[in-house]
């Protein structure tokens, strides 16, 4: 059976399973100090992911205008 949200979204779980079993036990924000400690997310622009699809590109393209900030100006 498909119920509806709040927000009008359709819940297709399988009837089988039982979030309140399944989320039992869980502790909120468990793993919140690590990722913020050794991650750095940032969500690229659509255009900036077509240009760049892969990590290695993006980290790629940063160095280089990293490197280009220590040019001296000319002028």
């Amino acid at each position: 059976m498909k119920v509806r949200s709040k927000g009008g979204n359709v819940d297709e779980l399988r009837p089988e399973y039982d979030l309140h079993k399944l989320l039992q036990g869980g502790i909120q924000g468990k793993y919140v100090a690590r990722c913020r400690r050794g991650t750095n997310l940032v969500r690229l622009d659509r255009e900036v992911a077509r240009a760049f699809p892969t990590e290695a590109q993006v980290n790629q393209a940063l160095r280089l205008v990293i490197s280009l900030r220590k040019l001296p100006k000319v002028g």
